[in-house]
């Protein structure tokens, strides 16, 4: 297939997160910033912006949108944790930092098909002490326990469709991480997936024949990863830095990809529509 990338915005700063809310808007974080981009018919616009008091969020990183309409986004900046937006910009918190629970820099998050919130939680990019989380947050509750622990830098994070298998990119040690997941929600029998050396396996996303595409961050790279673990597709970035990518569009075929050295979103026709979780 014939992959041309179409810039859909520029003008951000560390685009990240992009999260399609199946009914024509798409939303951005600004790692380096303070404000949540939405984009809808090639036209962007702010969603929301940082506020210390009352506290909001300071800076975000990997979104979602929930069953429930809501932008579910990753809050690494003064507080830690899980904030969540309505459509029109409303910010609350879903889970933060507190006395008993500490996070450093949550990453990225996504949804398990029964409801349940999992998300990324890295802290130190290193090899030799590796100290990295994945939390989850029980469906219909704030409960947050972690179900795998001493990763090198987990980064992005994709569910199979029948939630049996959690795919997550350990970007210190440049790989894909498959794990089973337990009828309670834990993880086990972790096994590595694929190798991509050169760069860090940012974020990714699965499409309805259970290829895993992933962006490679400092490989300039879009990968589509057969579930056996071959490669099917390699595509060359609209920059050295990716770091997210999202289906959207009306029948889910619009591949849409963040990249940090043209601070742009971009988008590109795939021919395998995304997968969509259903809750």
């Amino acid at each position: 297939m014939d992959f041309k990338f179409e810039k859909v915005s520029d003008g951000l700063n560390f685009p990240e997160g992009p999260a399609w809310d199946g009914h024509g808007t798409l939303y951005a974080s600004n790692c380096k910033s303070n404000w949540v981009a939405l984009i809808r018919d090639g036209k962007m616009d702010v969603l929301a912006k940082a506020s210390a008091d009352p506290f909001t969020f300071e800076k975000t990183n990997g979104m979602t949108v929930g069953a429930d309409g809501w932008l579910y986004a990753c809050e690494w900046g003064a507080v830690g944790g899980i904030v969540r937006f309505s459509p029109t910009g409303k910010c609350e918190p879903f889970v933060l930092s507190n006395d008993t629970m500490n996070f450093r820099r949550p990453n990225d998050l996504i949804f398990h098909p029964n409801g349940d919130l999992y998300f990324t939680d890295p802290e130190n990019y290193t090899r030799e002490t590796p100290n990295g989380i994945v939390y989850r947050v029980a469906a219909g509750t704030k409960a947050v326990t972690a179900v795998a622990v001493e990763l090198g830098f987990p980064n992005g994070l994709a569910f199979s469709a029948d939630g049996k298998i959690l795919y997550l990119n350990e970007s210190a040690f440049e790989r894909v991480l498959i794990f089973d997941v337990n009828p309670d929600g834990s993880l086990n029998n972790k096994r590595v997936f694929i190798e991509l050396p050169g760069g860090d396996p940012d974020g990714m996303n699965l499409d309805v024949d259970g290829n895993v595409w992933i962006a490679h961050f400092g490989g300039g790279t879009i990968w589509c990863v057969r579930p056996d673990g071959g490669v099917k597709y390699k595509i060359a970035a609209p920059g050295q830095k990716p770091t997210n990518v999202e289906f959207g569009g009306t029948d889910l075929k619009t591949l849409f990809i963040t990249e940090v050295e043209t601070n742009a979103v971009w988008k590109m026709q795939v021919d395998v529509a995304g997968l969509k979780i259903a809750y």
